[in-house]
C-alpha cells in the first residue's frame, strides 16, 4: 500500500507540472498498479482498501457540509430545489431514454437512469477545492444540486432495490422510502434547531479531542444513514452542516484538511483499482454516446441553474463542468446490477463511462472559460483571468 500511494503521489506531481488535476492521476495510478493491468500489482484485491475508501468519501462530503451553511438552505431553498430538480429531470430523464434506446431491458434502463443522472459528490467536492471556487457565488447552487441529488438518491435506491431483487411489493418499497425520508428530515431538523446544543457538546480547547469528536460523529452518522437507506455521504454532509455553524466550525475546517486530502486520495486510488480496461472495447460506442449525452445535458442544466440564480455565462459554465463527473454511485449501481443478474454489458459500460467522465470532469472544470465563450452572451462578457478568479474565490 505504501508503494502504491508513493507511486500515485509521484504520478500526480509529474502531471501537476503540465497542469493536470490530481483526481484523474490518482485514478490512473489505481488502474496501472491494480490487478486488472499487466505489470507490477501493488494492491491485488480492491476490497483491501474498501473501508479506507469509504472514509475518504465521508470526509470529502463532511468538508463540503462545513462549507455549506444552514442559512444557505433557509434563504435559497426554493432556488436550490428548482436548480436541483431541473438538473435531475434533464440528466435522469436523458439516462432513462438512453437506456431504453439501447434495448438492453427495462431494469437495465432504470439502472442507467441513475448512472447517467447522478454526479459524483466526491469528485465535485475535490474540483471545487482544487479550483479554489468554494467562495464563488455559483458554488451555492452547485452544492444545492448535490444536496437535491442525494435526497433523490435515497428515494431512488429504495425504489430500485425491489425491482432488482424481483420483489413485487410496493408496500415494502414505500416503507423503505419513508424510512429514508424520515431520517433525512430528522437530520435536517437537527441542523436547523440543534446547532446550539451540538456546539456545546463538541466544544473543547484540545485539538486532539476535537479531531476525535468530529471524526467519530461524521463516521457514526454516515453509518447510521446507510442503515436507514440514506447514502452515507449525505449523513456526513449533514454532520458537517451542523458543525460548520458552531463556534468550533473554523477550527474544524482547518483540522480536517489533512484528513480530507489523505483519505480523498485513497478514495480515488481505490476507484481506479476497480476498473478493468480490458472490458471497455466491447462497449466503446455506447459509452461515447452516453458521454456526449451527459455533456449536452450538463450544459443545458448549467444554463437553467444560472437563469434561476440570475448568473451570467461564466458561472453557468462553472456549474455545468463542476457537476460533470460521475463516480462512486455509478459503481455501486454496477455492483447491484451484477448481483441481480442483469445484462453483462452493464458493468463494463459503467466502468468506461465513469472513467471518461472522472477524467474529463476535472479537466473541463479547470478550463470552463472556454465553454463560457460559446454560451449565449459569453463573448460579450469580459474575460476573467484565472488568477483573478482564484483571488476572488479566496
Amino acid at each position: 500500500m505504501g508503494g502504491a500511494f508513493l507511486a500515485a503521489a509521484v504520478l500526480a506531481r509529474i502531471g501537476g507540472r503540465i497542469g493536470l488535476p490530481t483526481i484523474p492521476l490518482f485514478i490512473l495510478a489505481g488502474i496501472l498498479l491494480g490487478p486488472n493491468t499487466p505489470g507490477i500489482v501493488l494492491v491485488a484485491d480492491p476490497h483491501d482498501l474498501e473501508m479506507l475508501s469509504l472514509l475518504g468519501l465521508v470526509l470529502l462530503l463532511f468538508y463540503l457540509g462545513l462549507e455549506f451553511h444552514v442559512d444557505d438552505l433557509k434563504t435559497g431553498g426554493r432556488k436550490m430545489a428548482l436548480a436541483g430538480g431541473a438538473y435531475l429531470l434533464l440528466n435522469v430523464g436523458a439516462g432513462l431514454g438512453f437506456g431504453f434506446a439501447l434495448g438492453w431491458g427495462t431494469s437495465e434502463a432504470l439502472v442507467l437512469a441513475g448512472v447517467l443522472g447522478i454526479s459524483s459528490s466526491a469528485i465535485v467536492t475535490k474540483v471545487l477545492v482544487d479550483t479554489e471556487r468554494l467562495g464563488n457565488p455559483e458554488t451555492k447552487p452547485i452544492l444545492g444540486i448535490i444536496v437535491v441529488e442525494d435526497i433523490f438518491l435515497a428515494l431512488y435506491l429504495a425504489a430500485l432495490q425491489p425491482v432488482l431483487s424481483g420483489a413485487d411489493s410496493p408496500a415494502a418499497a414505500a416503507l423503505d422510502a419513508g424510512k429514508a425520508f424520515g431520517f433525512l428530515l430528522l437530520l435536517a431538523a437537527a441542523a436547523r434547531w440543534g446547532t446550539r446544543v451540538i456546539g456545546k457538546l463538541i466544544a473543547t480547547k484540545d485539538n486532539e479531542l476535537l479531531v476525535i469528536s468530529f471524526l467519530g460523529a461524521a463516521v457514526l452518522v454516515a453509518g447510521i444513514s446507510e442503515w436507514f437507506g440514506v447514502a452515507d455521504a449525505i449523513g456526513a454532509f449533514m454532520v458537517g452542516l451542523m458543525l460548520g455553524s458552531t463556534q468550533s466550525g473554523p477550527r474544524i475546517r482547518e483540522l480536517v484538511h489533512p484528513l480530507r486530502d489523505a483519505f480523498g486520495a485513497i478514495f480515488f486510488f481505490a476507484f481506479g483499482l476497480s476498473i478493468d480496461p480490458g472490458d471497455l472495447p466491447s462497449v466503446v460506442w455506447p459509452v461515447l454516446i452516453a458521454v456526449a449525452v451527459t455533456l449536452l445535458m450538463n450544459v443545458v442544466a448549467g444554463l437553467v441553474a444560472a437563469r434561476v440564480y440570475a448568473f451570467g455565462p461564466r458561472p453557468a459554465a462553472n456549474i455545468a463542468t463542476a457537476l460533470l463527473a460521475r463516480g462512486e454511485f455509478a459503481l455501486i449501481l454496477a455492483t447491484m446490477a451484477a448481483s441481480a443478474g442483469l445484462d453483462e454489458r452493464l458493468a463494463p459500460f459503467i466502468a468506461g463511462y465513469v472513467l471518461i467522465l472522472a477524467v474529463l470532469g476535472p479537466l473541463a472544470a479547470g478550463r470552463s472559460g472556454l465553454l463560457a465563450r460559446v454560451l449565449p452572451g459569453g463573448r460579450a462578457e469580459a474575460p476573467v483571468p484565472a488568477l483573478q478568479e482564484a483571488g476572488a474565490a479566496r
